[in-house]
């Protein structure tokens, strides 16, 4: 099959567009603007998720301040001071009970027995070693959750922030009558989408 004559039509088709086609009206060049053009805050960044995500990652709380809801950050610090606090009180206690534990096994005088008498009991002692240890624990996973979920919540944030909600982007339904079968009326349901 000989492609020449085709491949003639079609370049003497964009050749006869671009010499036939209308000269702008307008004169572009005096036009000039007065206004300070700005950064349009809707333009898509796709590294702002990950920016916020390590900001975040590095310091609790800086993730959501960089996406500018800085109402978020005091309550991140908060949420993460509240673990920490439990933490410390309770690995405190655990160690007080441990060496209370540990002297009275080597038969040594320990911060429960006063006089001679023992108040707590060595049961008691080992009981409250494995609450305290429990709790210590919890508070710790505890913590570590709180400082993922803060994590994922600045960059699930910036993500959110950049979607596009313009009121264009609506559903409107309505109803279509058929002008057509006016004896059996039909109804329809069309859906328009304004991009």
């Amino acid at each position: 099959m000989n492609l020449r004559p085709f491949i003639l039509i079609l370049l003497f088709s964009f050749v006869a567009e671009c010499g036939f086609t209308q000269k702008d009206s307008l004169e572009i060049d005096s036009l000039k603007i007065k206004k300070k053009i700005t950064k349009d805050s809707r333009i898509y960044d796709p590294l702002a998720p990950s920016k916020a995500a390590f900001y975040s990652a590095i310091f609790p709380g800086v993730g959501q301040i960089y996406n500018k809801k800085y109402w978020k950050a005091p309550i991140v610090w908060a949420a993460l001071a509240i673990p920490v606090y439990y933490y410390q009180i309770n690995n405190s206690d655990y160690k007080r009970y441990r060496n209370a534990y540990k002297l009275r096994k080597y038969g040594l005088v320990d911060e429960f027995t006063v006089n001679g008498v023992e108040i707590v009991s060595t049961q008691t002692l080992e009981t409250a070693q494995e609450q305290l240890r429990e709790n210590r624990d919890l508070s710790l996973l505890s913590g570590i959750i709180l400082y993922i979920l803060q994590i994922v919540e600045a960059s699930v944030n910036a993500h959110l922030m950049q979607f596009n909600t313009d009121d264009n982007l609506t559903i409107r339904p309505q109803m279509i009558f058929d002008p057509i079968r006016i004896e059996t009326p039909s109804v329809g349901l069309s859906f328009k989408y304004n991009f």
